[in-house]
């Protein structure tokens, strides 16, 4: 079996997209706005994606993609890595993988270069599971759980009533565990805090304490604000404080894990193994969030599992998708995973419902993955395209 063609198509969002009010997620510009705007999350959101498809000369198409720069992303799969993989043997995943690392490690590495790597990569490990007609997750070890528990992850900042009946809503499809948003951060003072707490109270108050909450700062705070958030938070009993800080700033990570008042979350900002040694050594975090589809792919995914495995430090990657769910059922590590729910596009997390069809749909905040489907069991929705502009 050799690669024959590799196909890359950028989709951007043509159909309604719900607007961002201010306040609606911290991130990393709220540091710069008083310059700017009030309104930063635009600066996060996704709403163009890239789909990868690499067809073998026997017949078998491999799907990957990616959220992160898509047009970029495309050229640089285009340009540096397409010209590696035509001709070659699928079956060297790991060959392939170091290939295209060290040939583009000079401006690559981390970011965009290494987002392409991912997607690329996905692609392959679909088609090893086509090859060999079974899960890709059995490639990777097989089940380690009965079905997925999953996490409801929205939450935005919102006012307090919707956020109650959204919580709400939540707890009654069943899920044991949900993730919030913060929406004020250190530019907003000691105001802003007290609507952040009102936020977290709602929540609690809404689903009470046998429920698992999770809270995301999103990169929007820093450390002397973090700080000082967190024994505000303490009597509210979060699973995690998720990137409390910007990614580079390990130091405060591993000063807010000293703490060990809250549990400290982070990595869907980190890419390959050694990004991710860097984190384990540093003590930094107590949660490791890799996203598979920025990370390296499945082939650098399932060799920072077993690191975190060997340190007890549990894996839980950052959103849904297929290719995260393939590595949470292959891994005892992995005690649970992320689920984006399917809304109106807004900030574009939940993009991939539009672009696929396979995602499973949890039911009683479980899901599970079909031992029947080989691959990852994705496929284009080619008739949803429609609704995009496509850009090949």
């Amino acid at each position: 079996m050799k690669i024959k063609e590799i196909r890359t198509r950028v989709i951007e969002w043509r159909g309604k997209t719900v607007p961002l009010p201010p306040h609606f997620c911290t991130n990393p510009m709220d540091a710069v706005s008083p310059m700017l705007s009030k309104s930063t999350m635009g600066t996060f959101t996704f709403h163009s994606w890239l789909i990868v498809e690499i067809f073998t000369d026997d017949g078998l198409v491999g799907i990957g993609n990616a959220a992160l720069s898509p047009r970029v992303t495309k050229q640089v799969i285009d340009l540096y890595l397409k010209p590696l993989l035509i001709g070659a043997d699928p079956w060297d995943i790991e060959f392939l993988w170091q290939h295209m690392y060290r040939k583009t490690m000079a401006f690559g590495r981390k970011g965009i270069g290494m987002v392409a790597i991912s997607a690329v990569d996905i692609a392959l490990w679909d088609i090893l599971g086509k090859s060999a007609k079974q899960p890709v997750y059995r490639l990777l070890g097989g089940r380690t759980k009965p079905k997925i528990p999953v996490y409801a992850s929205r939450l935005y900042s919102t006012p307090l009533d919707e956020l109650a009946s959204e919580s709400k809503r939540y707890k009654d499809e069943g899920y044991q565990a949900m993730k919030m948003r913060f929406g004020w951060g250190p530019t907003d003072g000691a105001a802003g805090m007290q609507k952040n707490l009102d936020l977290v109270r709602t929540v609690r108050e809404t689903v009470g304490d046998g429920v698992d909450i999770m809270a995301d700062a999103y990169m929007g705070w820093n450390l002397d604000y973090a700080k000082r958030m967190i024994p505000r938070l303490e009597e509210y009993n979060l699973r995690w404080l998720e990137e409390a800080v910007i990614p580079d700033d390990i130091h405060g990570y591993a000063e807010l894990k000293k703490h060990g008042r809250v549990p400290i979350a982070g990595g869907e900002h980190e890419f390959t193994l050694y990004g991710f040694r860097e984190l384990i050594e540093a003590r930094a975090v107590d949660y490791i969030q890799f996203d598979t589809n920025r990370v390296g792919g499945i082939t650098q995914a399932k060799k920072i599992a077993a690191l975190a495995e060997a340190h007890s430090i549990p894996v839980i990657p950052h959103a849904g998708q297929m290719h995260n769910y393939h590595i949470v059922m292959a891994s005892l590590n992995s005690p649970m995973a992320e689920f984006f729910p399917k809304v109106d596009v807004e900030v574009g997390n939940e993009l991939f419902w539009y672009c696929f069809d396979g995602e499973p749909i949890p039911k009683d905040g479980y899901i599970d993955l079909d031992e029947n489907t080989p691959g990852l069991g994705l496929t284009v929705n080619e008739e949803s395209l429609k609704n995009f502009e496509v850009i090949e």
